[in-house]
């Protein structure tokens, strides 16, 4: 009886595909970390520039659409709309 030979050596490995995945991934990460470091530097400034802190909110607290109108808003905090029984 006769065994195939075509069996994973030890010394074999990933390969040269591999390797360009890799090193893709890790480029687009590198691309994605450096944005988003650019977003937050700048989001930053704008928080500077307005007088306000790190800490402090971005609007004024009150919950108001684009159009302005207070009424426009959810006041029970329920943003899945209906009747709120969830499911079917």
């Amino acid at each position: 009886m006769t065994f195939a030979t075509d069996a994973p050596s030890a010394d074999s490995g990933p390969g040269f595909l591999a390797f360009v995945a890799f090193f893709a991934l890790a480029v687009a990460l590198w691309f994605l970390m450096r944005n988003m470091n650019a977003r937050m530097r700048r989001m930053s400034y704008r928080q500077q520039a307005a007088g306000r802190g790190k800490d402090d909110p971005q609007a004024d607290g009150s919950p108001t659409d684009r159009s302005g109108s207070a009424e426009a808003t959810d006041a029970g905090g329920d943003s899945g709309g209906g009747d709120g029984g969830g499911g079917d």
